[in-house]
């Protein structure tokens, strides 16, 4: 069944309070995602939930699928329709309303303090890539409801699409969301011992196994032995995929 942009905007998070938008305020969410974009190699964009459209798109390639900015605020949610696989399209679609109706149940003054991340395929020239997109309020009314997020997108450490999880800044405790049973199940993050944040930020910085064990001082199949301990406590195959995975979850 051909999906809509209409599905995208639920009733659960329809703006009705337009009097309160400040879209002088929204001006300085740009610059600071701007200047965001401009230090990272992340992928931003805003979503305007009033607008039912974007407000701003970094020109970072990671997201643009061969689009320029401008092209792909010119599509705004067209883009799910046209660049994500149409198997996946309802994947969205439970996202958006399993997240707004968890949303809905925290308190007004904490939800700026959780975000949801997810992963799905986009097509770039038809070749379908994994991403991971991380989602959080940036401006509420006062009635609680989304008026602008923040999306953040970056490569995936999954290699399948979903693992939708919420996520409350500082916690360790998560939430991740069940597709079959509908329901939210509460979840731990895994923590990492001293030793092995050291073999995954030495790792970032382009050391060697060998050469870590040497700053570590540490025999080799001690690295060995904590990579090992690292790939199974984030469930990951190799050390690229736990990188991604320790930096996207804020583990180190």
């Amino acid at each position: 069944m051909e999906k809509k942009i209409d599905e995208f905007f639920i009733p659960d998070n329809q703006v009705k309070l337009p009097e309160e938008l400040d879209y002088n305020r929204a001006t300085e969410y740009i610059r600071s995602a701007e200047a965001f974009s401009r230090s990272t190699y992340q992928s931003v964009y805003i979503i305007d939930y009033f607008k039912q459209n974007f407000l701003y798109v970094s020109a970072n390639p990671m997201f643009l699928c061969g689009l320029t900015p401008a092209e792909m605020m010119e599509l705004g949610y067209r883009f799910y329709l046209e660049y994500v696989p149409s198997d996946e399209q309802s994947l969205l679609l439970d996202v958006n309303r399993a997240g707004f109706a968890f949303h809905n149940s925290i308190p007004i003054d904490e939800k700026k303090n959780w975000f949801i991340q997810y992963d799905f395929h986009v097509l770039n020239n038809g070749h379908p890539i994994l991403v991971n997109h991380k989602l959080t309020s940036l401006a509420l009314t006062s009635d609680g409801r989304v008026w602008l997020a923040l999306c953040v997108v970056s490569a995936s450490n999954h290699t399948t699409p979903g693992h939708i999880e919420i996520h409350k800044a500082g916690s360790p405790v998560y939430f991740a969301y069940n597709r079959i049973t509908r329901r939210w199940d509460r979840m731990d993050m895994p923590t990492l011992t001293d030793g092995e944040k050291s073999v995954i930020t030495l790792s970032i910085q382009g050391y060697t196994m060998s050469e870590i064990g040497d700053k570590m001082c540490l025999s080799p199949e001690t690295i060995k032995k904590y990579r090992k301990q690292i790939f199974e406590k984030l469930g990951v195959r190799n050390i690229s995929e736990a990188i991604i995975a320790a930096t996207n979850n804020k583990l180190i």
